[in-house]
């Protein structure tokens, strides 16, 4: 199934989903009606477990060239008063991609300079091809990238932030992957085949333990591990009892696979509360 958006194309192959930044005129920029329908496709991702993991990607080999800087400065010139609103939506964007219940992978090719920059700091996974070109070039248009910069600081560091933040040099996949921007790199003939194979990866893993995983890596990030203690054992103990942890163990005694890892069937979320259903004509997707 595939619904066209006006700057998106988004495709369910359950239990995954792939979203297409499409503005190739602008390298995919993003405008204010992309940043609006990202938003959209991933708040009602917020709601289900049948999809398992979302592939960003770019058409045309084109990743993100950034933010539409010409609807941008226009909005500003003019103190449109919808500018203040371009930044607080960019901002929940993030956010929302950033926390997803979702394994969120960023294919990455050709370019990735500012809010693309960004859409790849709250990705889960990003596998990019080696003469993709990365970069911050906001100071060299007076500005400074506000929004994406805790992601980027909390993705490769301080040090290393300080220096692509304050020059907006460029630099290739290659040096992305020394910096922990990415966690892949090939040569552009092989970056799908790559996205495939962590795809089969997480075809294994349970949807309603990814997302529990998600909420556990953000709950622990910056906290004492004494304060966290209790939080992590009841959250073992509540999913080892329920079916999904229960099925997992089994399958692994009975040396069977569950039945998420199984392609025959549709996945289950494991859980004792129904979750929302990602319907394939669901106009929201």
């Amino acid at each position: 199934m595939s619904q066209t958006f006006e700057t998106l194309t988004v495709q369910v192959q359950e239990p995954f989903l792939t979203v297409t930044l499409d503005r190739p005129e602008v390298r995919n920029a993003m405008n204010q009606q992309m940043i609006a329908e990202l938003r959209r496709v991933f708040t009602n991702l917020h709601k289900t477990r049948e999809i398992r993991a979302v592939v960003i990607r770019g058409t045309d080999g084109m990743f993100c060239a950034g933010g539409d800087l010409k609807e941008m400065q226009a909005a500003y010139a003019h103190k449109d008063a919808e500018s203040g609103q371009q930044t607080r939506d960019f901002d929940g964007l993030l956010r929302t991609v950033n926390s997803a219940p979702q394994v969120v992978i960023t294919q990455v090719e050709g370019v990735a300079m500012g809010g693309g920059f960004g859409l790849v700091c709250v990705s889960d996974i990003a596998i990019a091809a080696e003469d993709t070109i990365f970069g911050l070039p906001e100071v060299r248009l007076g500005i400074v990238p506000a929004l994406i910069s805790p992601y980027v600081i909390q993705r490769v560091g301080l040090t290393t932030a300080r220096r692509l933040m304050l020059t907006g040099a460029r630099f290739d996949g290659i040096e992305a992957a020394k910096y922990g921007l990415i966690h892949e790199v090939c040569p552009p003939d092989e970056v799908e085949e790559r996205v495939q194979i962590a795809l089969a990866d997480i075809r294994e893993c349970a949807p309603g333990a990814i997302a529990a995983c998600k909420r556990l890596l953000f709950e622990i990030v910056d906290s004492d591990f004494n304060a966290t203690a209790q939080y992590r054992a009841d959250l073992l103990d509540e999913l080892r009892r329920k079916p999904e942890g229960q099925e997992g163990m089994l399958a692994f005694i009975r040396k069977s696979k569950p039945k998420w890892a199984r392609t025959e069937e549709k996945p289950g979320n494991g859980n004792d509360q129904a979750e929302a259903n990602l319907d394939p004509h669901d106009t929201r997707f």
